[in-house]
Order: C-alpha cells, then sequence, then structure tokens
C-alpha cells in the first residue's frame, strides 16, 4: 500500500518567527503583495460592475458612431483623413475605452497568474490539519525519495509517493529530434560538404552551381536531408536521371525522382491514322478500359477530329484614377486600327506567337484584358506573357496613368475552374466523334444502345447539371487526361481546365448503332519547352509522331497532340459509361486494380 502525503517540513526556506507569533498564510501574503498593484478599475471612483459597463457601453457607441460617419464620408465621396471635431472626441474616447478594456482584462489575467503561481509554491500552513493520505496499490515502485524536504518515516507497511513531475516518453523524444541518419559519402569531400549543408553554412539551393556536377549535388542534397530530418529516402531512386536537363526549367533543388508506371492503350484510330497512347498512370484498370475503347472505335471504322480554336490566353489587370478612364483604354484596345499597332507590338516578342484578339472586361475602374494569341508547337504561357509586357509598357506610354496591378488577374484563366474557358476556350478547342456500330456495342462493350444512350443523359448531363459542374459533364475524362499529360511532359496542372468536357451520345441509323462525341474547349497542350524535352516524355511523343517542332508548319504537332488527346477520351468514355451501363464497373475494378501481393507476408 502507498501512501501520499505532504511533507511536514516546507519545501522552501521560511521566515522564522518569535515564540506565540503565528505565521501568514502564504495566499495572505501574495494577498497583500498584489492589494499594492494598481488595477484597471481605479480609473473611476465607482463600483467595478458599474466602471465596465460605462466603458463598454462607451466603446460601442463611440464605434456605431464613426462606422456611421465613415459611411456617410464613402457615401459622398468625402476623403476619410478629413476629419471634424465630433469625430476627434470620438476617437479620443474609443482610445480611452480600449485602454481601459486592456489593463481591465490584461492586469487580471497576469494576477491570475502571479496569484497561482504563488499558491502553488507555497503551503497553506492551517490546511495541514485538513490533510488527507491517498492510499494506492503499487508493487513496482522502489523506495520513495523527496524533493527538496525532508519526509516523516513511513510505517513498514506502507511507502511514500514521491511527486515526482511527469518526464516525456522515449518515443515523444525522437519524433521531437529524430536521430540522424548516416550514409558515408562518396568521398571526404563530399562528408564536408554535406556536413556544411546540415549545419547550415552551405545553402542547399548553391549546390548545382558552386560543384558543377548536377547528379552530385542532388546526391549530396539527398544525404543532407537524411541526416537534417532523421527520415530515410531508400526508396527515392537517384541514378538514372539525367539531372543535367532540369537545371534551370524544370524542377529546383532535386533529390531524386519518382517513377510512374507507363502503359499503352491503341491502337486508337483517329482521322485515318492508328496512334499507340502512352498513359502514365498508377490506377488499375485506366490502361485496360481505354484500350478497351480503342477497340471498340477501331473495330467500327475509326474516330474524326475536328480543331476548332487555337490561342493561348493571358489577361493582364490595370487600375485607373476613374472607370471612364478604364472603358477609354478597352475602346482603345478593341478599335480594329489600333489593334493592328499593338499586334505588331506583341508579335515582336516571338518568331511564334500572333496576337489573334483582345476581350476586355471592366469592374468599376479596373480593366482586365484577356490577350488570345497562337504560340506554335509550344504550350505558350511564357511566350503570351512576354508579348502582353510589351503591349502593357507601349500602353503605358499612351495612358501615363494606367497603374498595372498585374500580368495575369485571372481572366485568362490558367490552372483553375472557369466558365471563360468552357465558353471561349483556351489552348486548343477540339471535338472529337464516332459511329460505334450495334454488333460492336453488344459483342466489345458487353452492353446496348438505347441503355448508354439513357446513362449518358442522366448521368453525365442530368447529374452534372444537379451538381452544379462547370465544363464536367463527362465520366472521366481527367483521368486520361492527367496520364497523356504526365506520360507526355505537359504540365499537370493545367489539366485543370484542359478535362472540360461535354460526352455527347445519341442513337442514329434507326437506332441501331451509337453516335458517341466528346467536346474540349480548352486543352493546353505543347510538344516543346517545359517537361517535354526530358528523354522519358520525350520517348512517348515520338512514339505519337509529334515529337519537338514542325519544321514545315509550325503548331501542327500540339494542334496534333490535342486531337490525340481528345480521341483517347473518347475511347475512355465510351469503355467506362459501357462499364456502368453493363454492371461491370465494380468486377472490373476487382480484377484489375486490386494487388494479389500477400499484404502480411509483405510486410514481415
Amino acid at each position: 500500500m502507498d501512501v501520499r502525503r505532504r511533507s511536514e517540513k516546507p519545501a522552501y526556506p521560511t521566515k522564522e518567527f518569535a515564540a506565540g507569533e503565528k505565521p501568514l498564510k502564504p495566499h495572505k501574503q501574495q494577498q497583500e503583495q498584489d492589494n499594492s498593484l494598481l488595477i484597471a478599475s481605479d480609473a473611476l471612483p465607482l463600483p467595478l460592475y458599474l466602471t465596465n459597463g460605462l466603458f463598454f457601453t462607451m466603446f460601442f457607441s463611440v464605434m456605431y458612431y464613426l462606422l456611421s460617419r465613415w459611411r456617410e464620408k464613402i457615401r459622398n465621396s468625402t476623403p476619410l483623413h478629413v476629419v471634424t471635431f465630433s469625430e476627434l472626441v470620438a476617437i479620443a474616447s474609443l482610445i480611452a475605452s480600449v485602454i481601459y478594456l486592456l489593463g481591465f482584462f490584461g492586469i487580471g489575467f497576469v494576477q491570475s497568474f502571479v496569484s497561482r503561481d504563488n499558491n502553488d509554491e507555497c503551503w497553506d500552513v492551517e490546511d495541514e490539519n485538513d490533510e488527507q493520505f491517498l492510499l494506492e496499490e503499487d508493487s513496482r515502485r522502489g523506495p520513495a525519495t523527496t524533493l527538496g524536504c525532508t519526509a516523516v518515516p513511513p510505517p513498514p507497511a506502507l511507502q511514500i509517493v514521491p511527486m515526482v513531475p511527469p518526464q516525456p516518453s522515449k518515443v515523444a523524444a525522437m519524433s521531437e529530434k529524430p536521430a540522424p541518419l548516416v550514409t558515408p559519402a562518396a568521398s571526404e569531400e563530399d562528408e564536408e560538404i554535406i556536413k556544411s549543408v546540415v549545419q547550415g553554412k552551405m545553402p542547399s539551393y548553391s549546390l548545382e552551381s558552386k560543384l558543377g556536377d548536377c547528379k552530385r549535388a542532388a546526391s549530396i542534397r539527398k544525404e543532407a536531408l537524411q541526416r537534417i530530418t532523421g527520415k530515410s529516402l531508400e526508396g527515392l531512386p537517384l541514378e538514372g536521371f539525367d539531372y543535367e536537363s532540369i537545371l534551370g526549367q524544370c524542377c529546383e533543388m532535386p533529390i531524386g525522382y519518382v517513377q510512374i508506371p507507363v502503359g499503352i492503350a491503341g491502337p486508337l484510330l483517329l482521322d485515318g491514322r492508328e496512334y499507340s497512347v502512352p498513359m502514365a498512370t498508377t490506377e488499375g484498370c485506366l490502361v485496360a478500359s481505354t484500350n478497351r475503347g480503342c477497340k471498340a472505335i477501331y473495330a467500327s471504322g475509326g474516330a474524326t477530329s475536328v480543331l476548332l480554336r487555337d490561342g493561348m490566353t493571358r489577361a493582364p489587370c490595370v487600375r485607373f484614377g476613374t472607370a471612364k478612364r478604364a472603358a477609354e483604354l478597352k475602346f482603345f484596345v478593341e478599335d480594329p486600327v489600333k489593334f493592328e499597332t499593338l499586334a505588331a507590338v506583341f508579335n515582336q516578342s516571338s518568331r511564334f506567337a500572333r496576337l489573334q484578339r483582345i476581350q476586355c472586361a471592366i469592374a468599376g475602374k479596373n480593366l482586365y484584358m484577356r490577350f488570345v494569341c497562337s504560340t506554335g508547337d509550344a504550350m505558350g504561357m511564357n511566350m503570351v506573357s512576354k508579348g502582353v509586357q510589351n503591349v502593357l509598357d507601349y500602353l503605358q506610354n499612351e495612358y501615363s496613368d494606367m497603374d498595372v496591378i498585374g500580368i495575369s488577374g485571372n481572366f485568362c484563366s490558367d490552372k483553375k475552374p472557369a466558365a471563360v474557358n468552357w465558353i471561349e476556350g483556351r489552348g486548343k478547342s477540339v471535338v472529337c466523334e464516332a459511329i460505334i456500330t450495334e454488333e460492336v456495342v453488344k459483342k466489345v462493350l458487353k452492353t446496348e444502345v438505347a441503355a448508354l444512350v439513357e446513362l449518358n443523359m442522366l448521368k453525365n448531363l442530368t447529374g452534372s447539371a444537379m451538381a452544379g459542374a462547370l465544363g464536367g459533364f463527362n465520366a472521366h475524362a481527367s483521368n486520361i487526361v492527367s496520364a497523356v499529360y504526365i506520360a507526355t511532359g505537359q504540365d499537370p496542372a493545367q489539366n485543370i481546365e484542359s478535362s472540360h468536357c461535354i460526352t455527347m451520345m445519341e442513337a442514329v441509323n434507326d437506332g441501331k448503332d451509337l453516335h458517341v462525341s466528346v467536346t474540349m474547349p480548352s486543352i493546353e497542350v505543347g510538344t516543346v519547352g517545359g517537361g517535354t524535352q526530358l528523354a522519358s516524355q520525350s520517348a512517348c511523343l515520338n512514339l505519337l509522331g509529334v515529337k519537338g517542332a514542325n519544321r514545315e508548319v509550325p503548331g501542327s504537332n500540339a494542334r496534333l497532340l490535342a486531337t490525340i488527346v481528345a480521341g483517347s477520351v473518347l475511347a475512355g468514355e465510351l469503355s467506362l459509361m459501357s462499364a456502368i451501363s453493363a454492371g461491370q464497373l465494380v468486377k472490373s475494378h476487382m480484377k484489375y486494380n486490386r494487388s494479389t501481393k500477400d499484404v502480411t507476408k509483405a510486410s514481415s
């Protein structure tokens, strides 16, 4: 049995009192110290509740008065910094009430802490008669010890439980500061550099420029990161990648690369040509499903595509002193004669950039100008941004009061779902269609034409409308777009607007065959620049026959890639909708999207 009791001697030295003199209770001593402090309620010789009520009322009344005055000034276009005498008095009253309230709550908070700390440090002598013993069985504890006080020896059958402050567990200590992982460096020189990075003497981002060896820099950075974090990066591969190819344009401070498997769907028969479509994905069943759609399209004679528009956008935001001035610039840039001058200024930025039109929108005295231009075989964001900057510099001479807020005002709109892209288009606008025969629908897709038409209407059209979808009137267009984008070195973030798609299905030829189409207004792709130059992505582009820039017809490779993306989406939509119609979705995912590995054995 354990007994927890307080020591009969104080833990800290106390004042010695004369005979017959009773010591003050520690909390009374603290009270005498606290009484010497000034408190906020001493501001007025009134009871505390009256003082608080007065200052609270003054605070809210003054705030209401000032807000009313400021609203009137805004309505009357009066400058806010012009202050009347009554407003000065109100502001002074507001400051006084704020000081009182801060003092009241702040001093009370400090006093509560001081009082609590002092009460915790001292024992109340009069409370000694009220102390109780806590009995507890604990056979695991050894002989008791005391902290800072002399304990009374316990009876033989009893044991004193010491008041030991809780110590952090070993697991918590390890999680707060992990043990460094140390892997021997390739050389003593590398070891010294790693130590410099760990100690913060050498910035990690400067390794490439100081060493002149990108792979060596990545290796040193990876080892330094392991030592700093205490986390192993053993599964992140380092070998087998050309780090020189990404320097200054694809990725900063690399420590390795991520492996994504690439599958092949096809052949996709599109516009009389066959394509084997590379798809980089970790989702099981996706490549198999798209491949089945390609098979159905091929067996039905292939698909056809039409490029509707080709124009990348950038929309700067500029501000004027009045809305009238903003409207004057809008009329200026939309004037056909003035537009020719602006187009000439814009086109000087690149051999391939060609300004097509400028679409303006006004919000008060702010003007948003959406520049649309062709960009050759490049996706073109940097190209159009450079041309827009040239035009803004030119307009600054004509409109000296124009304030450029930002070269991108989100009216573009890049990497965000936006109705302007869904309606006006961005990048390449493509429609792709095919007629699937009744025999193929039954034998390859395992469903019926009528069932597909009804499912498409209720799922892709009505269901998406019920959800308030923006450009999402399809089954899974983003699945195929993302997989093809990653494989071919496109910007994966532009999957957001590039996946805008409406899938249409209709029974034709007396209801026997199926007409299916996908309309995608904003496919943003390129075959030069960015990640398209990397070895793996370049190989996938070469497989499709669209690698690099087309010297004979600039821009044709990027346009062809956009149609291939739309054709692949058509195949994916056709196959998934058929699987849902036939009730095969769950079954196919259980077959292709589930690992057969014994997880218990793998973990052991």
